[in-house]
């Protein structure tokens, strides 16, 4: 848990991807996330975060549904969202937080 409170305190924006083994759409993110981290290179964090194996961090940010992506700064909640969306969808939200 002080790893997940590190990274989210970076300076640098991090996307987190909350997902599921199970879950269809969370399998589609992940070749976009990879697109994403190319577009982006080093001035984002992207991880991903089993639903099922961290429930505490479930519960604590309120997940109802995989895949949710939440953008945090500085420990703050910048940006979330549910359901999958595109590296071009993403990469303009991102930048606004670089």
């Amino acid at each position: 848990m002080s790893n997940f409170n590190e990274l989210i305190n970076s300076e640098k924006p991090v996307l987190i991807d909350f997902s599921a083994e199970w879950c269809g759409p969370c399998k589609m993110m992940a070749p976009i996330l990879v697109q994403l981290k190319d577009m982006m290179g080093e001035s984002v964090s992207i991880v991903k975060i089993d639903v099922d194996k961290n429930p505490h961090l479930s519960k604590l940010y309120k997940i109802q549904g995989v895949p949710t992506l939440i953008i945090f700064k500085k420990g703050k909640i910048m940006w979330r969202q549910s359901g999958v969306l595109q590296a071009a969808q993403l990469k303009p939200i991102l930048k606004q937080y670089i």
